[in-house]
């Protein structure tokens, strides 16, 4: 098999401690239930945001402004300085 036919190409999760297919809307809501649980538990600056500066400069912005308002992060950075 070459290594192009080895991307995945439907979202698995970890059920049991084994990895089985899954739909994307239950996979968003997964990562979306773990990063709440973890805020809840541990407050938002247990969440952290790298962006790429290869990006637009509006998503970047949409990144950060996801990070500050919707989870309360300050923790965001991104490679532009590179």
């Amino acid at each position: 098999m070459s290594k192009r036919n080895t991307r995945l190409t439907t979202p698995l999760v970890r059920e049991n401690g084994s990895l089985r297919p899954a739909t994307w809307d239950e996979a968003l809501d997964r990562a979306a239930m773990g990063f709440r649980s973890a805020v809840e538990k541990h407050g938002p600056q247990t969440f952290g945001l790298f962006s790429c500066s290869k990006t637009t400069n509006e998503m970047n912005y949409l990144a950060q402004k996801f990070a500050r308002t919707v989870v309360g992060s300050n923790n965001i950075d991104s490679c532009n300085r590179t």
